[in-house]
């Protein structure tokens, strides 16, 4: 843990002649994004794959990271006394509601910190549901087996199901408000910057791949 509060700490120095007091917040979102530019690669290899099994890696891999971060800003450490504004980097939504209420000092910090995390959800949402009602869904074709017979193919009641399904999965996108909620606020700040990245990673990559594919025509 010490290698990365060292990291947060160094980032934060060299941002503070221009952020202040801020510094270390910008410091948590600039890791988050060093930390997205090494998970890169499995991004674009899981976009290709198109399967949520490989869509899931690069999130498994970022638990540890988020692990320390929450750890770092849960206990004692150097990293307690820094803040965002008026929010400690280690203060939760709980305790700015019991310090000023919603529309307290701390409490403002943190509904910035929901409305842009909802912003992104809801990006992410309405990408994700235009491209499961764009995307074929893939329907078996009768084959001939080894007993002679066929594969049937999938009805048209799967079909719709696997649909609607593909409709859900975006928005839950927006449990990411629920964690922003529990958590301290250097934890929501990395959760805002990494879905973010994820969201604008494949707005880009779906990007460079309709642009491939109009060019091949």
């Amino acid at each position: 843990m010490s290698v990365f509060t060292d990291l947060v700490v160094e980032l934060g120095r060299l941002l503070e002649p221009v952020l202040a007091e801020s510094a270390t917040a910008a410091a948590i979102v600039l890791f988050t994004v060093l930390v997205r530019l090494a998970l890169y690669p499995l991004g674009r290899a899981a976009f290709r794959a198109a399967t949520p099994a490989a869509g899931c890696l690069p999130m498994l891999l970022q638990l540890p990271v988020f692990y320390l971060m929450y750890q770092s800003f849960s206990s004692g450490g150097e990293l307690l006394g820094h803040r965002l504004f008026a929010a400690p980097l280690g203060a939760r939504w709980t305790g700015a509601l019991e310090e000023g209420g919603p529309f307290g000092a701390q409490g403002l910090v943190f509904l910035g910190l929901f409305a842009a995390i909802a912003v992104v959800a809801a990006w992410s949402a309405v990408r994700g549901r235009r491209a499961a009602a764009a995307a074929p869904v893939p329907v078996a074709v009768p084959v001939a087996g080894k007993g002679g017979g066929a594969q049937p193919a999938l009805s048209a009641e799967q079909v719709e199901a696997m649909r609607k399904v593909g409709g859900v999965l975006p928005l839950l996108s927006f449990g990411t408000l629920i964690t922003a909620a529990v958590v301290p606020l250097a934890a929501g700040l990395y959760l805002l910057t990494t879905t973010a990245w994820s969201v604008g990673e494949r707005a880009w990559l779906q990007h460079r791949k309709d642009g491939a594919a109009r060019s091949s025509l």
